[in-house]
């Protein structure tokens, strides 16, 4: 499964310029958790997560300490150009999802922007990838079926049985057959392994 078609697009965004709280609002209301930062000509400068817009926002409240709290003299950042993470991991919408996954987990990186070229086209979270393998079984067994009816050989009948996302087709086909029957299946959403048996 390629990038593309796990990605978010459109792609919400925001200006550097643009103050921490209009971003915490943006981010609230679009129920995510991270934007891509955009410079002047629009294109990615950094990205900005939840974490890097709580980072100094709240004051001690003095009614949960017995003693007064020592107040920070300097004032919290007030534009997201000031919190945004600079040095950003990105995708190319043809980078293979099982890549990124993988960097996404040893970079513990929760989102990370898609370019074309200098173009923001999209962006993928963790909570896209959990959105894909949460896919029912009975779609994926349609889809993998679709997939093999549309650009697989036409003289061979697969027999396609799908749990938890692991896929079995059975039938009988020459090598390359079975080649293209496996690769198809591993394109479609939500599968996690294949196999194939005669």
């Amino acid at each position: 499964m390629l990038v593309r078609e796990a990605m978010t697009s459109p792609v919400v965004t925001i200006p550097r310029t643009a103050t921490v709280r209009q971003a915490i609002r943006v981010l609230h209301e679009h129920d995510i958790t991270a934007l891509p930062v955009v410079d002047d000509s629009g294109r990615l400068a950094g990205i900005v997560s939840e974490m890097d817009l709580l980072r100094g926002v709240f004051e001690h409240d003095p009614r949960a300490f017995a003693r007064p709290v020592a107040t920070t003299s300097s004032p919290a950042p007030r534009l997201v150009g000031d919190v945004m993470t600079h040095d950003v991991e990105i995708a190319r919408p043809g980078t293979d999802v099982a890549v990124l996954a993988e960097t996404m987990m040893k970079t513990r990186i929760k989102s990370v922007p898609v370019l074309a070229g200098s173009d923001i086209v999209g962006i993928v979270s963790r909570r896209d990838l959990i959105a894909i393998l949460a896919r029912d079984d009975a779609r994926i067994r349609d889809d993998v079926l679709a997939a093999i009816a549309e650009y697989g050989p036409h003289d061979v009948r697969w027999d396609v049985s799908v749990r938890e996302g692991v896929v079995e087709l059975r039938g009988r086909a020459d090598e390359p057959g079975q080649r293209i029957a496996d690769v198809l299946a591993r394109t479609v959403p939500g599968v996690t392994r294949v196999s194939i048996r005669e």
